[in-house]
């Protein structure tokens, strides 16, 4: 995300420079996979791309955004929302769900454009969510809590957009950490600052193959979660979601469950066990178990909550076969990227040959960046 190109553009629309941007980065996550909506945990880690929005505060309730990106522009009273779908859906959103909140909010116009990969599973949807809450949050003097602001995001896209998606995006691009990892609790949306040594990267792989959340069997998937819950609470009373059952329990009842039922069960179990694992081995440095972990994610992603697909899968075995310690779909699945956990002098080597590689047997246009843990969401004064 551009600082310099949002700068120029606001001043070529509006002849003076914006007050602020409010930016809001995307992520990847390493591990813990569809568990956020099982109550379990994850381990992502913001990115250094974002969403940015130079912006100047207005006297009234209005809000006039355009987007670089979409080159169109939105005009809307904080009285009357009610656009849905495409981007202004989670603008309006954004300030549907801060309103019902009891905050009092103030108008604000400016440019929006961003560098976080649209489609990819990089959740350019949260940091876009995050951006608009910072905007509102600076013009209309709210206090800035992350995990607040987090959930409010989520609930914009859950009830205002449609799409029934955890917390981790939302709360990743809230609250990350420059050089970490964070790890997170999603019952009790505690976080914890996981370092990621300086001798790794991480390569982000786009197969090209588009994703969108509300299109696909995304909500399927949570809807089969709660349905093994409600079959398991009678012989597990205690039970209140996954993350209360252990690998052994559910294999000693797994005859509660269909197979297809079990099958994701058994991953958003297993999956909350790897991120555990994963913290430890990020704690002691030990990339090499980091990157085993994450290949029994995505053999598990594949295989039990069938959420891959042969270009995933693909470059997932081009990346081990180039060097990579591991690698492993990220996102929801269904198309999007993939990464690749690298040592720091080969990332770039192994970015440019996976996707010459992958490009060539697919004839797609995948592309690769390498990046590192990014910072959350801020508001940048222009000097």
């Amino acid at each position: 995300m551009s600082t310099e190109r949002l700068t120029a553009t606001f001043f070529d629309r509006f002849r003076e420079w914006p007050a602020v941007i409010a930016r809001a980065p995307g992520r990847v996550n390493l591990i813990g996979e569809h568990t956020d909506y099982n109550d379990g945990f994850m381990l992502p880690m913001a990115i250094d791309r974002a969403v940015g929005i130079a912006l100047r505060p207005r006297p009234d309730r209005r809000v006039r955004l355009h987007s670089l990106d979409f080159h169109e522009t939105i005009d809307f009273s904080l009285d009357a929302l009610t656009a849905h779908e495409g981007w202004a859906g989670y603008v309006q959103g954004v300030a549907w769900a801060l309103q019902d909140a009891g905050h009092a909010l103030r108008g604000w116009e400016g440019v929006m454009a961003g560098d976080v990969p649209i489609g990819a599973g990089l959740s350019s949807s949260a940091a876009t969510e995050l951006a608009v809450a910072r905007a509102f949050a600076h013009v209309s003097g709210l206090p800035w809590d992350p995990k607040a602001m987090a959930l409010l995001a989520q609930r914009a896209e859950n009830q205002w957009v449609g799409v029934n998606c955890g917390i981790m995006d939302q709360l990743i691009s809230a609250a990350g950490v420059a050089g970490h990892a964070l790890f997170i609790d999603a019952r009790d949306l505690s976080v914890e600052p996981a370092p990621m040594p300086e001798q790794a990267r991480i390569v982000v792989l786009d197969s090209a193959v588009p994703r969108t959340l509300a299109g696909t069997a995304y909500n399927q998937r949570r809807a089969q979660c709660e349905d093994a819950v409600r079959r398991l609470q009678p012989a597990l009373p205690g039970i209140k979601a996954l993350r209360d059952v252990s690998p052994d329990a559910l294999e000693a009842h797994r005859d509660l469950l269909p197979p297809v039922i079990y099958r994701r069960a058994r991953h958003v179990v297993t999956e909350n066990a790897r991120v555990w694992a994963s913290v430890e081995a990020m704690g002691s440095g030990d990339m090499a178990r980091l990157g085993e972990l994450m290949l029994a994610s995505h053999a598990s992603l594949r295989d039990d909550y069938a959420v891959s697909g042969p270009e995933l899968d693909l470059l997932v075995e081009l990346a081990v076969h180039a060097g990579a310690w591991g690698a492993r779909l990220t996102g929801a699945g269904f198309g999007g990227c993939a990464i690749a956990l690298c040592r720091a002098e080969e990332a770039d080597a192994i970015a440019r040959e996976v996707i010459g590689a992958y490009n060539g047997r697919t004839g797609r246009a995948g592309y690769a960046f390498v990046t590192s843990p990014a910072a959350d969401a801020q508001v940048l004064f222009v000097v």
